[in-house]
C-alpha cells in the first residue's frame, strides 16, 4: 500500500514539473485587451468627429486606454 502511495505522489509531482510552473495572468491580459479595444473606439470616433475639441478630448481618451493597457500588460507577466 505504501509502495502505491509513493509512486502515486511521485507521479502527480512529475506531472505538475512537467508544467514548466510558469504561468500567465490572463484576467491582466484580458483587461489589456479591453482597453486596447477601447482606445480603438475612441479614435476611430474621433476620426469620424468634425469637431477639433471633440477630435482631442477622444484621442486624449485613446491615450489614457492605450496607458491602461500597456499598465494591463505589464501586470500580465
Amino acid at each position: 500500500m505504501k509502495k502505491i502511495l509513493i509512486v502515486a505522489a511521485t507521479a502527480g509531482l512529475m506531472s505538475l514539473a512537467a508544467c514548466g510552473g510558469a504561468t500567465t495572468n490572463t484576467t491582466a491580459e484580458n483587461v489589456a485587451d479591453s482597453h486596447e479595444a477601447n482606445a480603438a473606439a475612441y479614435e476611430a470616433a474621433a476620426d469620424n468627429t468634425t469637431n477639433a475639441t471633440t477630435e482631442a478630448v477622444l484621442e486624449n481618451a485613446a491615450n489614457v486606454e492605450e496607458n491602461k493597457a500597456d499598465a494591463a500588460q505589464a501586470n500580465a507577466h
